[in-house]
């Protein structure tokens, strides 16, 4: 058993009120603000027993498809013994305890690279900045959650010791018992009397004991309602007196609305109201459909003022950002030394604007009554959108309450507020219930698209064609830097730092260090201004980092004479964890050395990577089909990310990894024409369907590791293990994603 010293043990309450441990890593000021009813009984900020055996979970993440409302309770079953058939999960509330500066980190780093991580931490915790990204979920809470049901565990211990005049410490739970040799007690009916009972100074964790619920392939708790159709998302909330919104918004750029035709629209049938502010105009109507109907026959102008943004304009910005000086991330070694007089290779790498592919458009139901705003929306950050909603409306975040709903997908579209702002604006101007729905078409228009960039590689072989020198020059947006101004706005700590001298973007340069122990390497980040918003994507910005250094290496592999998976291995050094995801998945795949095999059509590519403590390998088998697109018939990835908690949701979202994977790198992108984007529709995102998806077989390497992240896994390593394949099938060697091939 692990044990973990306890201090500053404050139990206070009981029944009803509950039992509050303040541990070393909970400051005393914040306290528990979960609700309880009547026949539950509060033990900390994440747990809650009640009378009848049930044990009632506060998640702080929300669930968008990644798990967490299996996961994060799976943790604290384990540790308490519970039955998983008693266990359910809640939505924690805004609080300090539930903040995740961690997934800030991932986020923000391009914004707060002066400030010292404790100072960030305790600043986004005092915030109550709660944050579902970045593979932060089971990384972050883990530990507390593990806590939370220890201590609850052994508190019901002491209570059913002092019913039997036992020994506490001989007493152990199971199944949602306390049991002493052959008597057994439910945790319902000790809970009250166990919320009396105070902590020891050792806390003993038991994960890792054989015959937990840690390790399990548990059923998810989400599962039930999805499927039978009684799980809410916020276009499902109906309030009495509701009314539905659509809303069209100005082009990309200083715009605003000049013009629309009122009358038009007011006689389309069930229009209620027309709203109209500087940036956008919207339609309320006692339907969505007659809302949006309305919407088009109200014909709104807008005026943008300022040069014209197109994506030739974005190129010359990167292109501009790469011939500028840049931003030294990471050097080991004298690279100018190992350069000078040398054979130098080099190529230049491309990725594009990429839209959010998620199901779920952005929605949001607002009420305004008795002074205050409440708002069910789908968001992964709920503190957020309540400082916006609030703002917006001029009252205090106090006075709005959020109720956080499940996501339908998003890849990180839901962290963006402004869908509660608006909601919000228009039930304080209409004075009833307001659930407004952004139509696909202006989901795609006003994306915070993942952010284009441009790479110059270069380095130098020895003679055994070994890299000596390696040099990555990476132009992209400062998207971290992009993503707090535009979601903490006025956050004091930010502002602060922005009138700091710049420097690189820690969003942007993620996973731009190779994996590989290399003599001599400088990495630099070139800031490009390109006028367009971009903001965060599931994948991070390893998602195109990982394209520019996995296509480079397979490159300087053939230019070497070697074959791609061994040249890899013999570079990574102690990297034991990734060199065995790159043998398993050769072995798993039938990895045939990525040359063209005789009278086939496909080739195969394989690419490594690391994000989050996770690592990945993938080998694709991909070809160019007769009309000239690509095709990916095959993955297989091998996957290290330490001790898994559920089995099968690891394995959900690495195969939901893979496939938005093939997503971004053959489909998904936009060119940007006039300031506006020109893929709106669903069906012009080029996503697989079931007859063009791939085949996956996929490996989880058993591991005693501390868990990595898994959400982003699955994506980076796709894209140029996909590159990787269509050279080896065409000769032909892609550069660009998405990937287009000359027909």
């Amino acid at each position: 058993m692990a044990s973990l010293t306890r201090r500053n043990v404050l139990v206070a309450g009981g029944a009803g009120i509950g039992l509050v441990v303040g541990w070393a890593a909970w400051p005393r000021r914040y306290v528990p603000n979960l609700a309880v009813a009547d026949d539950e009984t509060l033990f900390g900020p994440y747990l809650k027993i009640a009378r009848d055996g049930r044990v009632i979970v506060a998640v702080p993440q929300v669930e968008h498809g990644q798990g967490v409302f299996t996961t994060l309770p799976q943790i604290v079953a384990d540790e308490l013994g519970a039955d998983w058939r008693t266990v359910s999960v809640e939505a924690a509330p805004a609080n300090p305890l539930y903040a995740n500066p961690l997934a800030a980190d991932v986020l923000f780093a391009g914004a707060f690279y002066h400030v010292p991580e404790r100072l960030r931490d305790e600043h986004w915790t005092r915030d109550a900045l709660m944050l579902t990204a970045g593979s932060t979920s089971v990384r972050r809470f883990e530990q507390p959650l593990r806590e939370a049901g220890a201590a609850a565990r052994l508190l019901l211990c002491k209570a059913a010791a002092a019913r039997w005049d036992a020994d506490w410490q001989q007493c152990d739970t199971a199944d949602g018992f306390v049991i002493f040799g052959d008597r057994r007690l439910r945790f319902g009916e000790l809970a009250e009397a166990a919320a009396g009972e105070t902590l020891p100074d050792e806390l003993p964790l038991r994960f890792g004991d054989n015959g937990r619920l840690s390790g399990q392939s548990l059923p998810r708790l989400d599962t039930p309602a999805k499927v039978d159709g009684s799980a809410n998302f916020a276009a499902d909330i109906r309030l009495p007196d509701m009314v539905f919104a659509s809303i069209r918004q100005g082009p990309i750029g200083a715009s605003r609305l000049r013009s629309f035709n009122r009358a038009a629209a007011e006689r389309v049938r069930g229009v209620t109201a027309i709203v109209a502010r500087e940036r956008w105009i919207a339609v309320a109507a006692n339907s969505w459909w007659a809302a949006n109907h309305a919407l088009g026959k109200l014909d709104p102008r807008f005026e943008t003022t300022g040069p014209i943004i197109d994506s030739a304009s974005m190129h010359h910005a990167l292109d501009q950002a790469l011939e500028g000086d840049g931003f030294r991330v990471a050097e080991v070694g004298d690279l100018s030394a190992v350069f000078r007089g040398a054979r130098i290779y080099s190529a230049d790498y491309h990725a594009d604007l990429a839209l959010h592919p998620a199901l779920e458009t952005p929605s949001a139901t607002a009420h305004w009554r008795n002074d205050r705003l409440e708002l069910w929306i789908a968001t992964q950050a709920p503190t957020i959108a309540r400082e916006a909603a609030a703002t917006t409306i001029g009252v205090s975040a106090e006075r709005v309450i959020v109720h956080p709903m499940l996501v339908g997908g998003s890849f990180g579209a839901a962290l963006e507020p402004e869908v509660a702002a608006q909601a919000a604006e228009l039930a304080l101007e209409l004075k009833r219930p307001v659930q407004l729905t952004w139509s696909r078409g202006e989901a795609a228009l006003r994306d915070t698209f993942r952010a284009p960039a441009r790479a110059r590689m270069s380095a130098r072989l020895a003679a055994n064609g070994a890299i000596v020198g390696w040099q990555a020059k990476i132009a992209a947006p400062a998207i971290g830097a992009e993503l707090a101004a535009r979601l903490l706005p006025h956050d004091p700590m930010r502002r602060a730092a922005a009138g700091l001298p710049g420097g690189a973007d820690g969003y942007a340069m993620s996973g731009a260090v190779p994996p590989y122990r290399l003599p001599a390497f400088a990495i630099d980040h070139h800031p490009a201004d390109i006028r367009i918003p971009v903001g965060h994507m599931r994948g991070l910005a390893d998602g195109f980092n990982a394209f520019f250094t996995e296509c480079f290496i397979d490159e300087l592999a053939h230019a070497a004479g070697n074959e791609p998976m061994s040249y890899r291995i013999g570079m990574l050094g102690d990297n034991v964890r990734l060199a065995r995801c790159l043998t398993t998945v050769s072995a798993l795949g039938g990895w045939g050395g990525g040359v063209p095999a005789s009278g086939v059509a496909s080739g195969q590519g394989i690419a490594c990577h690391a994000v989050a403590g996770s690592f990945i390998a993938v080998m694709a088998e991909a070809r160019v089909d007769d009309a000239g697109r690509v095709r990916v018939d095959r993955l297989v990835a091998a996957v290290d990310c330490g001790r898994v908690i559920n089995p099968d949701v690891v394995r959900q979202q690495i195969e939901g990894g893979l496939i938005l994977g093939v997503v971004l790198a053959t489909g998904c992108g936009t060119q940007i024409e006039r300031n506006l984007a020109t893929t709106r529709l669903f069906g012009d995102f080029d996503l697989p369907t079931l007859s063009t998806a791939p085949e996956i077989t996929l490996e989880v390497i058993a591991s005693d590791a501390d868990p990595g992240g898994v959400s982003d896994l699955g994506i980076p390593a796709v894209a140029p293990a996909v590159a990787n394949a269509l050279r080896a099938a065409t000769g032909a060697r892609l550069r660009s994603i998405p990937l287009r091939p000359r027909i």
